[in-house]
């Protein structure tokens, strides 16, 4: 007899830490950011989008961090390998855009399980990815 341990899921309170802690990191970088936070079930908790932030990205953002749950992995290697040169740089996305995008994708686990996903868009994808790397890290 097997015993499984619950795993609070993420809360609205939660995503409102996240999208905080994303838009600190990005202010001080200097930089405008749309942040979407989404639940284990790709379901959209949190969303902000400054208004200077470029105007796809919030709709970036979203698939972003439906990316990021659907892969349950940093995005950070993927980017790696949809470089130009890279196997998948030309592969398209629904936006018409490279894969590149997605660099700001990040899951958010809690004790070892998936919970949900954050994603953030409108800077340069490796500052989108630090971003959403920072928030999550901020979420106790």
């Amino acid at each position: 007899m097997s015993t499984t341990t619950a795993v609070a899921p993420l809360t609205t309170e939660d995503a409102e830490v996240l999208v905080t802690a994303a838009r600190h990191a990005a202010e001080a970088a200097g930089v405008r950011i749309s942040v979407t936070v989404l639940d284990a079930g790709g379901h959209l908790l949190a969303f902000r989008r400054d208004d200077q932030a470029v105007l796809i990205s919030g709709e970036t953002s979203t698939r972003k961090a439906y990316t990021a749950l659907q892969l349950d992995s940093a995005t950070a290697d993927l980017v790696d390998a949809v470089q130009p040169g890279g196997l998948f740089h030309t592969l398209p996305t629904a936006l018409d855009r490279p894969l590149l995008f997605i660099a700001g994708g990040v899951p958010v686990h809690r004790d070892g399980r998936l919970i949900g996903a954050i994603g953030v868009g409108g800077g340069m994808p490796d500052q989108d990815h630090g971003f959403a790397l920072a928030a999550v890290a901020s979420l106790v």
